[in-house]
Formats: C-alpha cells, structure tokens, sequence
C-alpha cells in the first residue's frame, strides 16, 4: 500500500498572513511565434508564475505552478502562437482554474529577439536585439494581458548642442562670416552635443489580447530616439548615425512624447482603457548619473492630450 505524503503546504502558517504574489522565476521554455507566409519564430523565453496566497494557506502548489507552466508552454511550441501575450493569457488562465485557494494568477515572459536588416549606409547585413515583454494578469472578472518592448538607441542632448551652436555662430561672425551664411550652414550641419545610449520600453496592456504586434512597438521605440544604432557599422554607418542622431537632438522627456505619439498613431483603434506604460533610460556620457522619464496612461487620455483636448 502505497502511504499517502502530507500536503504540508495546505496547512494553516504559524502567522496568519496573506501573500500578493508567491510563485516560480527563471523558467526557460522555448515558444513558437507564428507569422503569415514566414517561418515560425523562436524565442528563448525566460518565464515568472505568480498566484496570490491567502492567510489560512501555508503555501502554495509549486509542482502544479510547473505543471501547468510546462503543459502551456509545450502546447505553445507544438502550435505556434500569434501573439506571444496569448501564451501568458493560456497559462494565467489556467493556474487560476488549476489553484481553487487563488484569486489572481500571474505570468510574465521576456525573450530576446533578434533583428536582422542591414546598416544605413554601407547596406552590409547585421543584426540588432531587442527585448520581448509579455505578461498576463487572470482573475476571476477576467484576463489582462500586456505586450511590449525593450530597445537601444543613440540620445543626443539638445541643451549641449545648443550652446555648441552658438560657440559656432560667434565663431562665424568673428571670421565676418554674413549671417544668413551663418544660418544655412548650420541648418545643413548639425554642431556637437553629448551623446547617450538610450534604453526605451514600450508596453501595451489591455482586456485580453491587444491587437498589438511587438514588430511594430519595436519600432515606434527605436523611432523614438535620436537615432538607430546597429552592431555593425563600418566608417559610412558610422557617419550617418552621428549626423542622423545630431539633426534630431531629444531630451529623455522627448523620447517618451515621441513613443506616445508613435503608439497613438499607429494604434488609433486600441480601446480607451488600454494602459500604455513609456519608459526612457539615458547612460549619460559626461555625468556619472543617468536620466529616466516615463509615463502611464490610458490610451484615451494620452490620445486626448495629443489631440489637444486636455
């Protein structure tokens, strides 16, 4: 006769104390992204389950976190899923049936992703990375899910150009340069400002799926800096990453505008209460600091003040 084990974790605790989130991290899976008329993607994906604990339970399942991780996640692979979000919905979903003690279930995913284009100038093939975010919130009114991204970039730092600008101008005129002389040349040629790698992230999260695709956030993000960087970059790459990044000089603040902007306009049909999360992170290059804006809003409000209405 086989003896039947304790459920130690169904005792009550010796401190009467629920938990908001209790659960697994670092759990690798690959997942299957599915695109028309293409190859699946693979993502190497690095998952967090999560459920909630209340004060009368010691402890929760954590064979079963896995289980219904594992029974997810291989479904996902042997079906190639459309939105990498569905596969966090799928197994939020089931973690709060599989869990009768839990009121809210959480799965987070991030995967590096790989681009593959060519450099701007030099048009050599190269390769860039950006971060996948997914995440999905189930309870028992429903599924939040969340897509998004993580991006690097080149910043440049308007208030340092500017007073390069006119350290140049009075230069010029203390060579009798004419000023309208003066003016185009600096329209044409941008002046020096410090320079910064830029971190941006990007996540959209919604009532079920968001009809959001992380292409297309990964490049309103990109698109939101200064300039695109890339891993390879011969001396014309070089050059025109340097003249691009200096004619489109951006505080951090301005970074995080232009991803609302690009999310609005790319998105007009989100519902209201979609919540945007915007995020910039600058490795200062003559600070020992870095500089961080961000922002976090419903849809409706940010198309609002984009519109001019608030």
């Amino acid at each position: 006769m086989t003896q039947q084990l304790p459920d130690v974790q169904a005792s009550s605790p010796e401190v009467s104390v629920g938990l908001n989130r209790v659960g697994v991290t670092g759990v690798e899976k690959l997942v299957k992204v599915a695109r028309p008329d293409k190859r699946p993607l693979i993502l190497m994906a690095e998952f967090e389950v999560f459920v909630d604990l209340p004060s009368w339970r010691k402890g929760a399942d954590m064979s079963r976190n896995m289980e219904v991780v594992d029974e997810t996640l291989e479904a996902a692979v042997s079906e190639p899923a459309y939105r990498v979000a569905d596969v966090c919905g799928d197994a939020a979903e089931r973690l709060l049936e599989k869990h009768e003690y839990t009121t809210k279930a959480e799965v987070r995913m991030e995967a590096e992703y790989i681009i593959r284009e060519q450099t701007p100038a030099s048009e050599r093939q190269t390769q860039s990375s950006a971060d996948i975010i997914a995440a999905a919130t189930a309870t028992d009114e429903g599924t939040r899910e969340e897509i998004g991204v993580t991006v690097t970039g080149m910043t440049v730092c308007p208030c340092s150009q500017g007073m390069s600008t006119s350290r140049a101008r009075e230069t010029l005129r203390g060579l009798d340069v004419e000023d309208g002389v003066i003016d185009e040349f600096l329209a044409e040629v941008p002046q020096p400002g410090h320079s910064q790698r830029g971190h941006a992230t990007v996540t959209i999260e919604s009532n079920g799926a968001p009809e959001v695709n992380f292409f297309d956030l990964i490049n309103i993000a990109r698109d939101a800096m200064s300039a695109r960087i890339y891993n390879l970059a011969k001396r014309p790459d070089e050059d025109h990453m340097t003249v691009e990044g200096h004619r489109d000089a951006k505080f951090v603040e301005d970074c995080v505008r232009a991803m609302a902007e690009g999310v609005v306009d790319g998105y007009p049909d989100l519902p209201d209460d979609a919540v945007v999360t915007m995020k910039q992170s600058n490795d200062e290059s003559i600070h020992q600091h870095n500089a961080h804006a961000e922002r976090v809003a419903e849809f409706g409000q940010l198309r609002a003040e984009l519109n001019g209405d608030e």
